[in-house]
């Protein structure tokens, strides 16, 4: 079995939110963005239908979204899913900046660039509503294992 835990591709949360923004910028429009955003999501880790559970369900999500985490040598690494194409996009986001990061780096970095990204506006009320609750579950997941260390 594959990991399915998303692993950083940039050295820190600060560099992924720029890269980010960087990719972004090469879209003229929301459509083409939400399209690059569609495709990060095919490419997230397989996540394991056993997760895909009540335990692993993240709550004020319009779609289902399910989320894992682990703790490996200090950095806390996240697995998602979502059922619908476009909110496994935003999972695969929120990963690239959060998975991989010590619980410190997790909780220090505000999840303010979902807005300044434009992102939060540019989804239905629902959706931004959600994405909001997937970036809250990341950091108290940071906040709890970093209490339990």
């Amino acid at each position: 079995m594959t990991d399915p835990f998303v692993q950083p591709a940039e050295p820190t949360a600060a560099d992924a939110i720029a890269a980010i923004t960087d990719e972004l910028e090469l879209f003229d429009d929301w459509m083409d963005r939400y399209e690059f955003i569609i495709e990060m999501g095919r490419k997230l880790p397989a996540f394991p239908d056993i997760w895909a559970d009540d335990a692993h369900r993240v709550p004020g999500c319009q779609s289902r979204v399910w989320m894992e985490a682990t703790l490996r040598d200090g950095k806390i690494f996240f697995a998602g899913v979502s059922d619908a194409a476009i909110v496994s996009g935003l999972i695969a986001l929120l990963l690239r900046v959060y998975s991989g990061r010590t619980p410190a780096e997790i909780t220090a970095t505000d999840p303010v660039f979902l807005k300044e990204l434009g992102l939060l506006e540019a989804l239905s009320t629902n959706r931004g509503n959600g994405i909001a609750a997937m970036a809250r579950k990341v950091r108290e997941v940071a906040a709890h294992l970093s209490a339990s260390a």
